[in-house]
Formats: C-alpha cells, sequence, structure tokens
C-alpha cells in the first residue's frame, strides 16, 4: 500500500521539507508515504477564486491512483483519536488499495472532490497552516503506525 499525501501549496520552507521528511522516512514499503504537490493557482484582488478552486480539484484528482480510497482533510470530517486512526490504517493496509489523503487549498475542496471521497478526516476543528498540515499528517501516520506494530515510538 502507498500512502500518497496530495496536498495544494508549493516551494515550503526547508523545516517543512524537514519535518515532513522526518516521519515519512520512518514509515516502512508496506505503507509508503508520497506526497504529491499541486501548484496553487495565482490569487490577486480580481481572481475568479471558484475558477481556481475548480482547476486545483481537477488536478487533485488527476493525481489520484487509478482505484484509490480517498480520504480528505475536513473541519467538518471525522474526529479521530490516534489509536482510532490506527484502526483506519489496518483496515486501508488490509484493503490492499493506494490510499490518497487530500488537502486542499486556503479555500478548501471542492464539492467534486468531496463527493468522490470514501472518508472525510478532520485534524482539528481549529485551523492549521497548510505546511503544518503536512508534517502532522505524516506524524499522526508514523504513530498510528508505531501502534499497529507496537513500536515504542507512541509511548515516548
Amino acid at each position: 500500500m502507498q500512502i500518497n499525501l496530495i496536498s495544494v501549496g508549493s516551494r515550503m520552507p526547508g523545516w517543512v521539507q524537514q519535518g515532513y521528511e522526518k516521519y515519512a522516512r520512518r514509515l516502512p514499503r508496506e505503507c509508503e508515504l508520497v506526497l504529491k504537490e499541486i501548484a496553487p493557482g495565482k490569487r490577486g484582488k480580481s481572481s475568479d477564486i471558484a475558477r481556481i478552486v475548480k482547476d486545483e480539484g481537477e488536478r487533485m484528482m488527476a493525481a489520484i491512483p487509478q482505484g484509490g480510497h480517498v480520504v480528505i482533510l475536513d473541519i467538518p470530517g471525522q474526529s479521530w483519536t490516534t489509536p482510532e486512526l490506527a484502526q483506519a490504517m489496518k483496515r486501508w493496509l488490509e484493503s490492499g488499495q493506494h490510499i490518497a489523503v487530500l488537502a486542499g487549498g486556503p479555500e478548501g475542496l471542492p464539492d467534486f472532490v468531496k463527493q468522490r471521497a470514501h472518508e472525510s478526516w478532520s485534524l482539528s476543528n481549529l485551523t492549521f497552516p497548510h505546511p503544518l498540515v503536512r508534517i502532522l499528517v505524516a506524524e499522526q501516520l508514523y504513530r498510528a503506525w508505531s501502534i499497529l506494530h507496537n513500536h515504542p515510538y507512541h509511548r515516548e
């Protein structure tokens, strides 16, 4: 299984790349975490935001692996505890499908992307900056894997 984090945003600061890679590298090949960046549309005073969000959504949909299980990051989604995320990961591993975790841009995900989702995951009721979301997702996926494999990381 491969977990694809499909995220709107590019040219992240070095600390974001380092934080993300710290946890992504720790995951074994059986649940490899791969980042797929979607370049954000240009936003300005007179931008057509609806068109930009639609375009970002179309590019995100194109990045989903064929037959992939889609999990969107969305505030009204399911709020999991880390052990519950571990159970979701166990289910994903058993399915044998590739997983696509989608993080939208500043305006979120368009409706057609939300309708494609099999699951909706809420990291928090708080709004996080997109760079931080990458690190949080990578760390929580690694923590969930560590629970499933009785690795000491979760207890540190």
